[in-house]
């Protein structure tokens, strides 16, 4: 892998020697590869027993492991029930951090592709509200099909800018998570293109899209609510300085520690003198005179490292920064901070006066208050075709709210508020939809339940050539009861099959199917 020279410049001056050299050896090294257990489909102490994998515990959270590279987990039968999610270790840390509860609602504001949306999801254990954004529609694909691989049934997905969003929800949100777009500087061992379009991808191009994200972040969280920004990168601009600059502008926040276990470190306090003189839109990193001094070059020491270190900037040390000279990891930053006020869930209708006159003030638009909450409809009122099915297949089914979208039906565990007018992807837990006089199921349906919900299961071995036959969408010649069955692994939800006779007729999804 070749490194940017500009990019090794900046380390060395921001490191001196000795560090420098710890990191770009480590750099050369094999990069760490991992999974986090999907909680939400297998318990701990359960996966732990029926693991194909070698699993060595990631010290930062309890449900991660890490995992060889020769392991292949992507193509295992077990990823393809969703009992876990293939991650990078230092990846894992900005989700357990938010200490999201059920009955939460939370905004995931860049959630693209999902790994740390699924995370939160399995704290929130199917209670309260989940919102995984991606203002990038394509990523936002990859965001629904991980969605539903995994069997969250709390999550709403959403396609919008913050900009829009903070329009819609403003004070709605207990939490939320900002994984900010970056430079990238934690990826180039995983991936070398991110090296490669460092130049063009380099922090004066993503502090630009950080500091909105911030600003719009704080418009939609509650009192007493709680922020979580990280990036992938170390670059102070992208990591200490936007947090330095987001509390200037937003004095209300206060900095929580996170535990430096396991090679973790703090923020650099040294590194914290703001560097962009510019004015911004947003406030951001503009600071005082002294600040941009020390960032110029005036508080550099012989070996060209930044030593300035004001008091102000030692709340920092809470923060989080992972290494990968450092432990097991690619590299993160991580920051976790609390909105001051008491936090307390708003009427849905209205979160007051006071926040939208500030929001109107301070982004000269008009931040209407959370709206009424989109129609719900009684299970008695739903279509016949839906109960019928629930009675000709299930033992059971779950409590919930349901939603129609024009002929598709969703489940939540309570009502969303008003959607119209934003890019929703996903409206809730997709069920099926309605087709003449019949509903017909969606895989999603499946794949979130235990297999008791069924009347009909057939449970096929992971080492079997029944379930890869079945994962790439072929006909099995097995006898079964006739009817609509839900084919397992392991005792583990997989997909929909129809048995018909001696023949189980395949239903798995034709974009999820293996080839080979």
């Amino acid at each position: 892998m070749k490194l940017p020279e500009a990019f090794k410049d900046k380390m060395l001056k921001l490191l001196g020697d000795s560090e420098y050299n710890e990191l770009m050896a480590a750099l050369k090294d094999q990069r760490q590869y991992g999974l986090r257990v999907n909680t939400l489909k297998v318990g701990l102490e359960e996966f732990a027993g029926m693991s194909p994998f070698r699993l060595e515990a990631v010290p930062w959270t309890d449900d991660g492991s890490y995992i060889s590279a020769e392991d292949a987990p992507g193509r295992h039968p077990y990823y393809h029930a969703g009992l876990y999610y293939v991650q990078e270790p230092s990846a894992m840390l900005p989700g357990k951090v938010l200490d999201a509860e059920p009955g939460d609602r939370v905004l995931d504001i860049c959630a693209a592709p999902g790994g740390k949306s699924v995370q939160v999801a399995a704290a929130m254990k199917g209670k309260g509200l989940l919102f995984a954004n991606d203002i990038n529609a394509e990523r936002v694909k990859a965001l629904v099909k991980n969605v539903e691989l995994c069997g969250i049934r709390n999550a709403v997905v959403l396609n919008e800018s913050p900009e829009k969003l903070a329009k819609s929800f403003e004070g709605y949100f207990d939490r939320i998570l900002i994984d900010a777009p970056c430079s990238g500087e934690g990826m180039f061992r995983k991936d070398e293109a991110a090296a490669k379009s460092w130049e063009s991808f380099k922090c004066e191009r993503c502090t630009k899209l950080q500091e909105p994200i911030l600003h719009y972040a704080d418009l939609m969280l509650k009192p007493g609510g709680t922020l979580v920004y990280s990036t992938c990168t170390f670059s102070p601009e992208e990591d200490e300085q936007m947090i330095v600059g987001f509390m200037r502008e937003h004095p209300g926040y206060e900095l929580v520690e996170i535990p430096k276990i396991a090679g973790i470190e703090g923020g650099r306090l040294q590194w914290a003198a703001v560097n962009d003189a510019s004015d911004s839109d947003y406030g951001g990193r503009h600071g005082r005179r002294e600040d941009r001094n020390v960032a110029d070059g005036n508080g550099l020491n012989e070996d060209g490292i930044l030593t300035a270190n004001y008091d102000e900037y030692s709340a920092l040390s809470r923060t989080a920064r992972l290494w990968p000279h450092r432990l097991r990891g690619e590299g993160h930053f991580v920051a976790k901070l609390v909105k001051s006020g008491t936090r307390r869930r708003p009427d849905i209708n209205s979160v007051g006066d006071t926040l939208a006159e500030k929001a109107e003030m301070e982004i000269g638009i008009k931040v209407r208050t959370v709206p009424a909450s989109e129609e719900v409809v009684p299970y008695e009122k739903l279509p016949a075709a839906f109960d019928e099915f629930v009675k000709a297949n299930m033992t059971y089914f779950p409590d919930g709210v349901f939603m129609i979208k024009g002929h598709n039906l969703y489940q939540l565990p309570e009502p969303p508020p008003l959607l119209a007018g934003l890019r929703t992807a996903k409206f809730g837990w997709f069920l099926g939809s309605f087709e003449g006089h019949r509903f017909e199921p969606s895989h999603s349906l499946v794949t979130a339940l235990d297999k008791k919900a069924f009347l009909r299961t057939i449970d096929l071995k992971a080492d079997s050539r029944e379930v890869n036959s079945y994962l790439k969408g072929e006909t099995l010649m097995i006898e079964g009861e006739k009817g609509l069955t839900a084919v397992c692994v392991d005792g583990k939800t997989l997909g929909w099959a129809k048995q018909t006779g001696d023949m189980l007729k395949n239903m798995y999804p034709k974009g999820w199917r293996r080839l080979s």
